[in-house]
């Protein structure tokens, strides 16, 4: 808590889903936050839900805006940076991959050229993905040293900004004044999430229709994990790279205990826990490729930064869904985010 207090903390993409949980669960613990990003890309949509614009102070503009961006850094004078902001959606990536590249690759370059020029910076943590990785269909999990990889657009340039994040932290930041990390986590469930083509949000709005949702890939395996264990991950690695940049710059995992588990079974728990008239279904169709098989190894995390997740899978799934069904009630979903970041600060 006490690091966090006063700490002055740039956000890119505070306004999606995982980033608007970080600058809510920053803004807990007492830090002065500046979010970055483009207008939220859906309705609803947790940036509104959670009035997260009333706990920072918010600049709506597009990442791929180099001298826009770099005048933001250089008003907010950040100590810590967190860039989230990305084109985020696999099957998205098919139908944008110039976009998609743009904003994965050149909007992380533009960001970690701007700090360069930031002398208040003590750490920077550039989150890309599970996906980074070249795929091999395998479920033992990858490793931070594993190659890098990926074969759609969106994949592929979370590989490509990995290979940006290392580049510049050899040239440009290796005297060690600055710790300069990334961040790999597998899929993130949790309330709040409106995006399209991923499996709560489709199950949530499918329910919402009374209507039976399509699953994809019933059979994909994933390591998922609530939002804010990974939300935690990111924070501690911020930390730990601030007091130590020498020693914890770098790629690190953030993933789940236990085996990934198949899109079908989380299907299953979320249809489980909110009951009728919550169902699925599959129907085979062509569509791009994606990986099928996807497991992270995050023993460094663990044994170093001496992170590990809170919630287990169930209790996941308990948390995500609950906030969804607060929401479909008309209940104060923002007074329900705040509770769940305190509780989950409570837990050993």
């Amino acid at each position: 808590m006490s690091f966090w207090r006063d700490r002055r903390v740039l956000v890119t993409g505070h306004t999606g889903f995982k980033g608007a949980w970080l600058a809510l669960w920053l803004a807990e613990r007492g830090a002065r936050v500046t979010g970055y990003a483009l207008a939220p890309a859906t309705t609803p949509n947790l940036y509104e839900q959670a009035k997260v614009g009333a706990r920072v102070e918010s600049v709506i503009a597009d990442v791929r805006d180099a001298a826009r961006l770099a005048q933001v850094v250089r008003d907010a004078r950040p100590e810590i940076v967190f860039h989230l902001a990305a084109q985020a959606i696999v099957r998205e990536s098919y139908a944008a991959p110039v976009e998609t590249f743009e904003v994965n690759v050149l909007g992380t370059t533009y960001l970690l050229e701007a700090l360069r020029a930031a002398p208040s910076l003590r750490a920077a943590v550039i989150v890309t993905t599970d996906k980074c990785y070249e795929n091999r269909e395998q479920l033992a999990g990858y490793r931070e040293d594993d190659a890098l990889g990926g074969h759609d657009p969106y994949s592929s340039s979370k590989a490509c900004a990995e290979l940006v994040t290392a580049a510049y932290r050899r040239s440009f930041f290796a005297a060690g004044q600055v710790g300069v990390a990334s961040a790999r986590a597998g899929n993130v469930i949790g309330g709040g999430d409106w995006a399209k083509d991923r499996v709560v949000p489709d199950l949530i709005r499918a329910i919402a229709q009374r209507e039976s949702a399509l699953i994809r890939n019933p059979k994909s395996v994933r390591p998922w994990q609530h939002v804010l264990d990974v939300v935690h991950g990111y924070a501690l690695l911020a930390e730990r790279a601030a007091q130590e940049p020498a020693a914890f710059g770098g790629a690190w995992n953030f993933g789940p205990h236990g085996e990934p588990r198949s899109v079908e079974e989380l299907a299953n728990a979320v249809c489980a826990r909110w009951g009728e008239p919550a169902r699925w279904h599959h129907e085979a169709r062509d569509q791009p490729h994606e990986a099928l098989a996807l497991a992270l190894d995050a023993t460094k995390a663990r044994t170093r930064l001496g992170w590990q997740p809170r919630l287990d899978h169930a209790r996941a799934i308990e948390w995500s869904v609950d906030w969804y069904k607060l929401h479909a009630a008309g209940g104060d979903v923002a007074a329900l985010a705040h509770e769940q970041i305190r509780t989950h600060g409570e837990l050993a």
